[in-house]
């Protein structure tokens, strides 16, 4: 599968040493590198389809400070899709009212047909890239029957009812954000952690340090952050994803289907 991280603060403050810790996991998740900062309302990202600890790129990047209230990273395993640079997350689209949203997804969908008519749309051949796609679409439905912007709360409230029905029978750990608010869910057991303090909160899918304070994110819900504090807690689902035999093999097939470079 693939590594997701975010970290959501109250103030901007130098992010590296998570990051460092973070692609140092690049090994078992060599198919492209992705980072995603919020900055000034505005997203800056950098990706690219090779092993995060083998760019030369992620390096120069990280040998700056990157100081941010709001920064987003992946590092892929390929289920679905090419190695290619657009099949890298975080994926980006802006929705019908210019406002910005990314997301990065640790899971396989398979079984969601609402998302086969993005397979014509988008740029690359991820299913990640059309679970962005679907989710823009449901929000310029709401706000044009609405007539006008939605709120934070209505967007949250809609995402709820969307992810929870995305996630049955699909792996769904997911980081999105739409400017305003981070979402977070997980549906698989220990495959997202969570580090709250005064000042930050990191998710990531393992804990980056040995502090004792790390703890599994609630599965089956979906939660939104500003500033460092969760702000919404959606309803529990009850769609734990519980890996089989026969989607082991799929993805065992698939990976042996991949061609990879040797670093």
């Amino acid at each position: 599968m693939c590594e997701i991280f975010c970290i959501n603060s109250k103030e901007p403050h130098e992010v590296n040493e998570c990051l460092q810790c973070f692609y140092e996991h690049s090994d078992e998740h060599p198919d492209g590198w992705g980072l995603a900062n919020l900055a000034n309302g505005k997203f800056q990202i950098e990706k690219e389809p090779i092993k995060a600890k083998c760019s030369k790129q992620l390096k120069k990047i990280l040998s700056n400070p990157i100081i941010s209230k709001n920064v987003f990273a992946h590092i892929r395993l390929a289920t679905v899709g090419e190695i290619i640079s657009v099949n890298c997350h975080p994926f980006y689209e802006i929705d019908s009212n210019k406002r910005s949203w990314i997301l990065i997804h640790n899971g396989t969908i398979f079984d969601y047909s609402p998302l086969d008519k993005y397979k014509d749309k988008q740029k690359g051949d991820t299913d990640s890239e059309r679970i962005l796609l679907y989710i823009i679409d449901k929000v310029d439905e709401f706000e044009k029957e609405k007539g006008k912007l939605s709120s934070i709360k209505e967007r949250f409230n809609l995402l709820s009812k969307i992810i929870r029905d995305l996630s049955k029978k699909n792996k769904l750990n997911l980081m999105i954000c739409d400017g305003d608010l981070t979402y977070i869910h997980t549906n698989m057991k220990n495959s997202l952690y969570y580090l709250k303090n005064d000042e930050d909160f990191i998710v990531s899918s393992t804990p980056l340090n040995q502090d004792k304070n790390w703890k599994p994110v609630e599965l089956n819900k979906l939660f939104g952050l500003i500033d460092g504090n969760i702000i919404f807690e959606s309803k529990k689902h009850e769609n734990v994803y519980i890996e089989t035999e026969e989607n082991r093999k799929k993805f065992e097939e698939f990976n042996k289907s991949l061609k990879r470079v040797e670093y």
